[in-house]
C-alpha cells in the first residue's frame, strides 16, 4: 500500500506546540484575545490577526515551534511495523514553505531517528495534484480542510484530528483517527479486507 502522509501534526506534535505559541503571541505579544475560530487548523483563520502580525509571528515562533517539536507518541513502532509489512511512505507536506529551515530540521529530526520515508515533496500547496500523480492508495492529513477536498475527489484519507479541531462525518474515503495506534489498526483492517476479495 502507498501512504501519503503529512509531517507536522502527524508525525510531529508540532500542532500542539504551534498553538501554545500562538496563545503566548496573542496574549503577549498582541495584548488581546483575537480568537475567533478554535476548529480551524491554521493560525490564519483561527485569529483574525492582520498580515502584518502574521508575518510577526512566523518570524518569531516558526523555528522555535520546530526545534521543540518530537514525534507523535507511537510513530516509530507503527511506522516501523508497516515498512516491515511492506508499505511504502510518500511524504506530501506544506513543510519549508514559510521558513526555509523547518524542512531542514525535520530532515535533521527523522534522521536522529532514523526514520527513512520512500518518497518526499516538500512545500506542497496542492496535495490532491500529488495524491493523484503518486496514486496513493490513503493519505493521512490533520487538516479538515485538505481531507474534505482530499475524500470528496475519492482519495481515502485518515483525519488525525486532535481535541479542538473540526469534526468531519466519516464516510467509505474519510475515517477519523486520534493516534497511530488506530492508524494501524484502520491499515491492517483494509489489508485483511483486500486480502478477502
Amino acid at each position: 500500500m502507498k501512504i501519503g502522509i503529512d509531517l507536522d501534526g502527524v508525525v510531529f506534535d508540532s500542532e500542539t506546540t504551534f498553538r501554545t505559541y500562538e496563545e503566548i503571541f496573542d496574549i503577549d505579544t498582541l495584548k488581546g484575545n483575537n480568537l475567533i475560530k478554535k476548529e480551524e487548523p491554521k493560525f490564519q483563520s483561527r485569529y483574525n490577526w492582520t498580515k502584518e502580525q502574521e508575518q510577526q509571528f512566523i518570524e518569531k515562533y516558526f523555528l522555535t515551534v520546530s526545534k521543540e517539536s518530537g514525534l507523535m507518541s507511537g510513530f516509530i513502532g507503527v511506522y516501523n511495523l508497516l515498512k516491515q509489512q511492506g508499505h511504502q511512505f510518500v511524504v506530501i507536506t506544506a513543510r519549508g514553505g514559510f521558513v526555509k529551515e523547518m524542512k531542514d530540521d525535520a530532515i535533521r529530526l527523522l534522521e536522529e531517528n532514523d526514520i527513512i520515508f520512500d518518497k518526499y515533496y516538500w512545500k506542497v500547496e496542492d496535495k490532491l495534484e500529488i495524491c493523484k500523480k503518486e496514486n496513493i492508495d490513503i493519505m493521512i492529513d490533520d487538516d479538515w480542510r485538505i481531507i474534505k477536498r482530499l475524500s470528496e475527489n475519492r482519495i481515502k484519507t485518515l483525519y488525525f484530528r486532535d481535541t479542538n479541531l473540526k469534526k468531519l462525518e466519516e464516510n467509505e474515503y474519510l475515517k477519523e483517527v486520534n493516534h497511530w495506534g488506530e492508524i494501524y489498526r484502520y491499515i491492517y483492517n483494509l489489508n485483511m479486507e483486500e486480502k478477502t476479495k
